[in-house]
């Protein structure tokens, strides 16, 4: 016989029991947040911000300062500075650009880059655009330079009725500008062409140009690695502290470059890059 009330009661039950698995699963399959060891709610950390990209503007023809060596790594002594200090800071990745010399102003303006380090100096043409950091790195003693076997000139004055041939946004430029305009263009100024240091040294050797601005460390290194015959003379036209240059909005990351910058002077990090570069230590005591 079948016991009816026993019929009735199996569908009940069913329904009773699907009705529990399903309140017992939603639950877990929602919950997100893990539990710590007292029973709270712990919120998972945020994944860490990625390091903010730096795009850093330099060339690849100023020997020991930023060139490529004999297989073919950009490399020398602002190129390795900037290394550093990328090191130092690990909220930044910086990345290098390399190109002309006469280009890196105009991509850092128009935002191509975030940075130069090309051994820049101030002059007010260039603070007018553009944000420096506080911290010099090197100081850059431009002389006048002249074929070995010259001896008629010995100082910027000699230069009157000369052909000088330096870069065309360089600071020697400016300098020479700015004897011209107190001595009535006296100077024949000369811009170097697409081959920049290169083409300096060869016009300088076949005499077609008299002179160039420089100083004894990249003279020095010029005579040793293309035979440059040259020479520095006389006293130097000026003695510049060495920045890097930023957008003029940049002033966080100046903050933070000169931060690393006096840990690097500190630790005596700075000297021996400029020993090693440059062979004596041209780096700026504060």
């Amino acid at each position: 016989m079948i016991n009816n009330k026993a019929t009735k009661l199996v569908p009940a039950v069913l329904t009773a029991l699907l009705l529990l698995a399903g309140c017992g699963t939603a639950p877990a399959a929602k919950e997100t947040a893990a539990k710590d060891t007292a029973g709270g709610t712990k919120l998972e950390k945020p994944a860490a911000a990625a390091p903010k990209k730096v795009i850093i503007g330099t060339g690849t023809q100023f020997p020991n300062i930023c060139f490529l060596d004999d297989k073919g790594n950009l490399t020398g002594y602002d190129v390795e500075l900037v290394r550093e200090i990328d090191k130092r800071l690990a909220d930044y990745e910086f990345e290098f650009k390399t190109m002309d010399f006469s280009n890196l102003l105009l991509s850092l303006e128009t935002k191509k880059i975030d940075v130069i380090a090309h051994q820049m100096e101030v002059n007010e043409e260039r603070k007018a655009k553009f944000l420096f950091n506080d911290e010099a790195y090197n100081i850059f003693p431009n002389k006048v330079v002249v074929h070995k076997d010259r001896n008629d000139i010995q100082s910027i004055d000699d230069l009157k009725g000369k052909k000088v041939i330096v870069g065309a946004t360089s600071n020697a430029a400016v300098l020479l500008q700015e004897y011209n305009k107190k001595n009535n263009n006296a100077i024949q100024i000369v811009y170097s062409g697409s081959g920049g240091t290169n083409d300096v040294i060869a016009q300088l050797k076949a005499g077609r140009v008299d002179a160039t601005i420089s100083t004894q460390f990249a003279i020095d290194q010029r005579n040793k690695t293309a035979d440059a015959q040259q020479k520095t003379v006389g006293p130097a036209i000026s003695n510049s502290k060495v920045f890097f240059i930023l957008q003029k909005d940049g002033t966080e990351l100046k903050t933070k470059i000169d931060e690393a910058l006096k840990e690097i002077k500190k630790d005596g990090t700075l000297g021996k890059l400029s020993t090693q570069w440059l062979g004596a230590d041209y780096t700026v005591s504060e």
